[in-house]
């Protein structure tokens, strides 16, 4: 069984308890607007350029087999319309101002990266994470990879954006310990207009986790101009207040420091000019969510 990675982090402590391995998977279903991870968003290797590093040396327009890389009127010219995702030139490329993002792997081959810090998890009640990007792109991968883990005693959880047939979800029920899910909006009409689809589907889906025995974080990006007032997030705390394995609730603040990786793989970024919402607003935000549920809010 192999998949695309994005990448392997160590030594995580933001994305479940404990000490994890988190396991970025590459390709989502949803274009939430103010994605702070475009290079997980297509389901393919893809070529970043960091032109800052580029140090002039030439290497890549020799090794490009596509010519993705060319000299135009005494200027080096990236035609990322011609690109491949090879990787040829991210191989010769010194600097790091070519990077190939997104490794095809076996599911053995991350299991086995995982259980190298075995002794983290079970002295920290720690584990495996499998993010994205969204895990449930990639449904077998991610099926055999949580198999893997899992046989050995190690604790799993899921980022997921549950926006998909319940059929998808329910047989990676014994296999995860924790689910950990987001609720942009209660407003489905604006879901649809900020992340590409309407949000039905994830919220019967958490539904069914929480009558399933399911453990689960709910947490909310909180993002100007789209669920930064009182009466939004008091919406969304009032329905997860009704899921019985709710662990808590958490407020994440966008952050506004992924302009760089979408300039690098030729993106727009929409929200380039929003602001990181206050930490005032954070906690005023919080004291809301508080009247229904217990609340965190992350940095």
């Amino acid at each position: 069984m192999q998949g695309f990675v994005t990448n392997i982090q160590r030594y995580s402590i933001h994305d479940g308890p404990g000490i994890r391995t988190t396991v970025f998977l590459k390709g989502c279903n949803l274009r939430c607007f103010w994605c702070h991870n475009p290079e997980t968003l297509a389901p393919r290797p893809e070529l970043q350029l960091f032109p800052e590093r580029c140090i002039g040396c030439g290497a890549c327009l020799e090794r490009c087999p596509h010519g993705a890389h060319a000299q135009v009127n005494g200027e080096r010219v990236f035609r990322r319309e011609l690109c491949q995702a090879c990787g040829a030139c991210a191989e010769t490329c010194y600097a790091e101002a070519l990077v190939l993002v997104g490794d095809r792997m076996t599911a053995d081959e991350v299991v086995a990266q995982a259980l190298r810090d075995r002794p983290f998890y079970e002295t920290s009640h720690g584990g495996v994470t499998l993010s994205g990007g969204e895990p449930l792109l990639q449904h077998a991968f991610s099926r055999a990879i949580l198999e893997g883990v899992k046989a050995q005693g190690v604790h799993t959880a899921v980022e997921t954006n549950a926006c998909w047939p319940w059929e998808r979800i329910a047989p990676l029920l014994p296999l995860v310990n924790l689910w950990m899910v987001d609720i942009k909006t209660m407003d489905s009409d604006l879901h649809r207009q900020v992340a590409g689809a309407p949000n039905e589907q994830i919220l019967a889906n958490l539904q069914r986790l929480a009558e399933a025995g399911a453990p689960m974080i709910v947490r909310t990006p909180v993002v100007p101009g789209v669920n930064d007032s009182a009466e939004a997030i008091g919406a969304i705390a009032a329905f997860v207040a009704g899921l019985p394995t709710l662990v808590y609730y958490e407020l994440l603040p966008f952050h506004p420091m992924a302009t760089g990786k979408y300039r690098s793989l030729g993106l727009d970024y929409r929200a380039a000019e929003l602001k990181r919402p206050s930490p005032e607003t954070m906690a005023a935000l919080a004291q809301v969510a508080a009247g229904s549920v217990e609340v965190r809010t992350g940095g």
